[in-house]
């Protein structure tokens, strides 16, 4: 039996200015404290839409990352950039989450979900003034209910691989396992992934049935998608990020099955998260915001 030799421990140096700006906020600099959150509630929050597949509890679940990592901040002794510490904090938080996606709810398998998308294509793509962005939105919002297909621990490392876009040793240093039974995770999350996009999306295999412009007519009637309020076509994009269009050129250019699950906009916190992470910033709640400056 082959032996796979021990992978050499992760090292990360922190990135320039932020040992400083931890040390800053942990002291009570309400400033700097409010320069962590805006550097980690946009990623934390992107990691938790596609972790739980839904921006509400998304939302929910960043608000309180959020709060871990104030909370947890003195703790950190720069063995790992700022983010990824964080991720490490958030991972354990959304593998452990009581409340389920609605496909965790009902169990579905990719194979149910395949078998779901093939019944009520149309003969023919959708038409009308909104098309381009109902055929987004129903993209988009496929590509998560796929994802919820998988079990969290292969969720978790496809999205930490082939959407991030970490590194083995990274990742698996935030899944607190070994770099070697990461990579097995992952390679299962992806054969299955692979797998059902091959024999069923349109955009990854030309000749797989399924077609995101000819779901837009059965996804309205079912309320996948609301025409009025589409959720995540429409959505935030952090200043200077990736829109949903621009997101979409590059899976074209791509053309491969992690494309598909990369080629989301640059998604950025809803400002009332935002709002209620400062308020509770202002509460007793973290007190080291609370010392009396010289």
């Amino acid at each position: 039996m082959d032996i796979e030799p021990a992978a050499a421990p992760f090292t990360q140096e922190p990135a320039p200015g932020e040992a400083d700006l931890v040390a800053r906020a942990v002291a009570g600099d309400a400033a700097a404290v409010t320069e962590v959150v805006r550097l980690l509630q946009d990623p934390l929050y992107r990691l938790a839409l596609r972790m739980t597949g839904r921006p509400p509890d998304a939302e929910d679940a960043t608000q309180e990352i959020l709060l871990r990592v104030l909370g947890s901040l003195s703790t950190w002794r720069g063995e790992a950039r700022l983010l990824t510490w964080a991720y490490r904090i958030g991972v354990n938080h959304l593998l452990n989450l009581r409340r389920r996606s609605p496909q965790e709810r009902v169990q579905l398998s990719l194979d149910e979900f395949a078998t779901d998308l093939r019944d009520g294509l149309a003969e023919q793509d959708h038409r009308g003034p909104e098309a381009t962005l109902l055929t987004r939105e129903v993209r988009l919002t496929c590509s998560q209910a796929m994802l919820q297909c998988l079990s969290r621990d292969e969720r978790v490392a496809f999205v930490l691989s082939d959407v991030f876009e970490l590194g083995s040793s990274e990742a698996a240093w935030i899944l607190d396992t070994t770099p070697a039974a990461y990579r097995k995770r992952l390679q299962r999350a992806k054969k299955r992934l692979g797998d059902f996009l091959n024999s069923t999306c349109g955009l990854t295999n030309p000749k797989a049935p399924c077609r995101c412009a000819r779901r837009v007519d059965k996804a309205v009637e079912i309320g996948r998608i609301d025409p009025r309020r589409p959720v995540l076509a429409a959505h935030p994009v952090t200043p200077g990020g990736r829109t949903a269009a621009a997101a979409e050129q590059q899976m074209v250019r791509l053309h491969d099955v992690a494309a598909v699950f990369r080629a989301h906009p640059d998604y950025a916190a809803p400002s009332a998260r935002r709002d209620a992470v400062a308020a509770l910033l202002d509460s007793d709640r973290f007190p080291m915001l609370n010392r009396p400056h010289d």
